[in-house]
């Protein structure tokens, strides 16, 4: 008996991750070819980075590391050139555009070590301008960009709008153009002296920046989507640095020769007008970062990297989900506490890539640094690292290299300990005379009690109030009557929750389609200063369990085990599906079930096959 339940644990786990996509109901392998999410070209860029920074040929020449910066070089060609168009290829190639790739290659670059300019008066590079060259993106301004989709999305028409209003105003410098002399604008007098660099630069970038990061937001907020600070500082810092100098330096005030220019005032600008912190810190490593040096910097390559999509906006935005500070920032939603669709599931290449740099490219002190912060940093890790392993592990069917091994050697045992787990639990369960329904039901219940005991724990951090949650109701159609919704509960929660805040208790009844649209339109609820805490953390704890499509090992690994005790394959896929009551939350579910449950009989089978003698 002993051999009996090994074996079919044994073909359980190993038809449950026979591929990457029987562990999710995502899409994946339109992902490879970058349709709706650009996740694995991400992953695919930071492989040829890393691969070209760290080259394990051993010639010291192809050690990149210390060699991609864009100083002050007059040489046509740079070992960074090489390195970007590597990793331009290896973007479009798993179906990035050119202008996305473009951005995706100089965001990466960037924090590996390249400068956003070289400062060479000549051959003058930037990093920008680099990646779109070598991706053969056509030319454009900043009134392209877009900010990340959160529900919409905001073009920079606003940033361009307000910083152009005060411009023609006389509002954004002291200094009148009309009343210079001839010959003083465009050269050494002005532009290399006090009337440059003392006054007129450093006014205008500050200014320009601060105002049309202003004008974002409040197009953001006028669009009725939370004005969150990271694109629009961006996108005006982009749109500052096409109107001024983009190569100049500031006068001794504002620091010694070369340390300051015309950029890091429009960054500075725009994150005094964002509320942006003053640092950033990058998940694993704890590095420090000056905010307007990078959101300065990003203007520069924001201005010359073509014209990204909106998927684009938001491959970066996952990028900026390195940073420990992703969620007050408003930059990608990878970073946590929330588990998300596997489409934005990029925010783990950036720490990655510094924790290579760290580690002079030991993969296995990376992956070690990956699974701690993961750990510490999601309401359900086990289903985080689980999800990290499943893209990681799609990415490798596209490119493989270092970035993908050490996430795959940092959650594969965690991913393997989780489904192990559900298989024992289900096959103990069937043993007993338990249907597999009651198996499906009963791991999604135990997530449910896991995510509303964590969840609290981590809501109370982040609010720095004492919270308790717990649900309800979950249940399809808030507001819906048709029969796709009624089935597929994550299009149309009806979530309902007690909550308590510092000892003050709260009933939310309909969530979704009553006390949100009730407090947003009529106020209701409004005058209570924990009624949007109370909110906050419905959205948060209904949004974990409402993803859950990305990683549906509950559905499954039931369905699997349930066709090794002897049910048909078609009909164990269904009954898991019907009782995986949390995770069956979008379509696919009981395909995917009854494809393991299958493949699971044919492994057993061949288990049990003796070798043929000698």
């Amino acid at each position: 008996m002993i051999e009996e339940r090994e074996t079919m644990l044994l073909a359980t786990v190993s038809a449950t991750t026979f591929k990457p996509d029987y562990m999710t109901n995502d899409k994946l392998e339109a992902a490879t070819r970058g349709h709706g999410a650009l996740v694995i070209p991400v992953f695919c860029a930071a492989n040829s980075l890393a691969e070209d920074i760290f080259c394990s040929a051993g010639a010291p020449e192809m050690h990149l590391l210390d060699r991609m910066a864009v100083l002050d070089a007059a040489a046509p060609h740079l070992p960074l050139d090489m390195v970007i168009e590597k990793a331009v290829r290896e973007a479009k190639l798993a179906g990035a555009a050119p202008e996305n790739a473009a951005l995706i290659v100089a965001a990466l670059a960037y924090f590996s070590g390249s400068c956003a300019r070289s400062g060479v008066p000549l051959g003058n590079r930037k990093l920008g301008a680099i990646a779109r060259m070598h991706a053969g993106a056509g030319r454009t301004s900043a009134i392209a960009l877009t900010t990340n989709k959160f529900t919409h999305r905001v073009p920079a028409f606003p940033a361009y709008l307000a910083i152009y209003e005060q411009l023609m105003e006389g509002k954004l410098t002291r200094v009148d153009g009309s009343v210079l002399p001839p010959f003083v604008a465009g050269g050494g007098v002005y532009g290399h002296a006090a009337l440059g660099e003392d006054y007129n630069i450093p006014e205008l970038a500050r200014n320009a920046a601060k105002v049309g990061t202003e004008a974002m937001m409040k197009s953001m907020v006028g669009a009725g989507i939370t004005p969150y600070p990271l694109w629009p500082a961006l996108i005006a810092s982009a749109v500052t640095m096409e109107l001024v100098h983009p190569d100049a330096l500031l006068g001794e005030e504002f620091g010694s020769f070369g340390k300051v220019d015309s950029a890091y005032l429009a960054g500075k600008g725009a994150v005094e007008a964002a509320g942006l912190p003053d640092k950033l810190h990058m998940r694993g490593t704890g590095e420090e970062y000056d905010t307007a040096r990078i959101v300065g910097d990003f203007g520069l390559i924001l201005k010359d990297i073509g014209g990204p999509s909106v998927i684009g906006s938001m491959a970066m935005n996952e990028i900026f989900a390195g940073f420990a500070e992703s969620a007050m920032i408003g930059a990608g939603f990878s970073g946590g506490p929330v588990n998300v669709p596997l489409g934005h599931l990029a925010g783990d290449t950036l720490p990655a890539l510094r924790l290579m740099v760290k580690y002079n490219g030991d993969i296995h002190q990376t992956a070690e640094a990956i699974k701690n912060y993961k750990k510490e940093s999601f309401i359900d890790p086990e289903i985080a690292l689980t999800a990290l392993n499943t893209i990681a592990r799609k990415a490798e069917q596209v490119s493989r290299g270092s970035i993908t091994a050490a996430c795959i050697l940092a959650t594969e045992p965690v991913r393997d300990r989780a489904i192990y787990r559900r298989a024992v639990k289900t096959y103990e369960m069937m043993k007993e005379g338990r249907s597999v329904e009651d198996v499906a039901h009963a791991l999604d219940a135990e997530r449910l009690a896991y995510v509303e005991k964590r969840g609290s724990a981590i809501l109370s951090g982040f609010t720095g109030k004492s919270i308790e949650f717990k649900f309800t109701e979950i249940a399809p159609q808030a507001r819906r009557t048709d029969r796709f919704t009624a089935k597929f509960w994550g299009f149309d929660a009806k979530a309902s929750y007690d909550v308590t805040i510092d000892g003050k208790k709260y009933h939310i009844e309909n969530l979704t389609a009553k006390v949100v649209p009730e407090y947003v339109l009529e106020g209701k609820g409004r005058d209570d200063p924990n009624m949007g805490t109370a909110i906050f953390a419905g959205a948060v704890l209904l949004q974990e369990l409402q993803y859950i499509g990305h990683t549906i090992i509950n559905l499954t690994v039931p369905a699997a085990m349930a066709a090794l005790l002897g049910m048909d394959a078609a009909e164990a896929g269904k009954r898991a599906a019907q009782g995986a009551y949390l995770t069956n939350a979008i379509p696919g579910g009981r395909e995917t079930a009854t494809e393991v449950a299958g493949l699971a009989q044919k492994i057993y089978t061949r288990l049990n096959e003796p070798m043929p003698e000698a």
